[in-house]
């Protein structure tokens, strides 16, 4: 059966254009839609841009194997598509004795994961690197970075068109519908299409729209309801340092639950930020309450007591699309293929927040091998 593009993928965010990438360059015509009129305006925009090492997950989970192998294949492609980044190497810090034991078991963690070059250091040694640092003992992990995102996603979409691919901004998915040969019909619509939008046929079918990946499923005929995993709003709030960054590290003290917690990082404009922080909320709100800046103030001080007071200004906000409550587990990656909804040709992803944007280009590979073998 002829289709109108051998596959497309729902979300142009960094893992959708991820994915888009690595079916392009299987030699397969490629559809990416993106609701918004931009790309990368979601989730993708609203993080650290941090490189993550991969030291907190768990040994052999999808979260911990593709954020190890997305970062090394992340560097590599910024470099040769010239897109800008910093090596800076992060510090987990304990800022006392009793938290030692916890970044004890993050170094073992993230040895267990093959993390390369992690170093443990004493106070006075964390000390010398980033002097102004409460620390009692911290780990190096030099892998660690920051990097221009954006350009990052645009590097995607760049190779996609190459490939002779398309990612269409402005046009929402509506539905999809498998056809009784294999492929899907798929309708999407733009501002002005009104209800029922634009039908086209595709051989493939990957969803990775991020906050709305269980409406999106919940829109494809025949994915049943109950491999719908309930998804949360975990919203995280940054603020910015007026004045001169303190360190050229990253620097995180130890996860707090649901999360990696409120951590610096000097960002490619030089500036200080701090954030995110967890708080579980029901609505896309993106505010930045100024009164949170005490709270922020508070725990900074205990990796950064020169923290001068009334420095700390409201950034911005991002939601992660969580799999968990407070209190439950922090669940792995949801890649979701023909075993788990019985529909041939369809890779459904859920729960994709941090390390995704590490991760992108290792989920992008794993979802087209996925489709290669469906």
């Amino acid at each position: 059966m002829s289709f109108d593009f051998d596959a497309t993928v729902v979300g142009a965010g960094a893992v959708g254009l991820a994915c888009g990438r690595a079916l392009a360059k299987r030699g397969l015509t490629v559809l990416v839609l993106e609701t918004a009129p931009h790309i990368g305006q979601g989730v993708s925009s609203r993080n650290s841009e941090v490189i993550h090492g991969g030291l907190y997950y768990p040994t052999g989970s999808l979260k911990a194997r593709f954020c190890v192998e997305g970062r090394r294949l992340l560097y590599s492609f910024l470099d040769s598509h010239k897109v800008d980044y910093r090596k800076c190497g992060k510090l987990v810090v304990a800022t006392e004795e009793a938290e030692v034991e916890r970044i004890e078991a993050i170094f073992d963690q993230a040895a267990a994961n093959g993390v390369e070059g992690l170093e443990h250091l004493t106070g006075a040694q964390a000390r010398a690197l980033e002097p102004g640092l409460n620390a009692h003992a911290a780990i190096l992990s030099p892998e660690s970075g920051l990097f221009a995102s954006h350009d990052y996603m645009l590097a995607l979409q760049g190779e996609i068109e190459d490939a002779g691919g398309s990612v269409v901004v402005s046009t929402p998915f509506e539905r999809a519908e498998p056809l009784p040969g294999g492929g899907f019909t798929i309708t999407a619509g733009g501002p002005d299409s009104g209800e029922g939008g634009a039908t086209l046929t595709s051989g493939l079918l990957v969803t990775a729209p991020g906050l709305q990946a269980q409406d999106v499923a919940a829109r494809i005929e025949g994915f049943p309801a109950d491999r719908i995993p309930k998804g949360r709003l975990g919203k995280g709030v940054y603020f910015r340092l007026t004045g001169k960054a303190p360190f050229e590290r990253l620097v995180y003290p130890p996860p707090i639950p649901g999360a990696l917690g409120t951590h610096y990082r000097k960002d490619l404009g030089g500036q200080g930020v701090f954030g995110p922080d967890l708080a579980y909320v029901e609505t896309e709100d993106y505010s930045v309450d100024p009164a949170k800046a005490a709270e922020f103030e508070h725990y900074i001080r205990r990796f950064w007591p020169g923290l001068p007071d009334g420095a700390l200004t409201p950034d911005y906000a991002g939601i992660r699309p969580k799999l968990h409550g407070p209190g439950e587990p922090q669940p792995d990656f949801q890649l979701r293929d023909r075993s788990d909804h019985g529909l041939d040709g369809l890779v459904a992803l859920f729960g994709i927040e941090s390390p995704g944007l590490t991760s992108s280009l290792a989920i992008g590979e794993r979802v087209a091998d996925m489709l290669a073998h469906d």
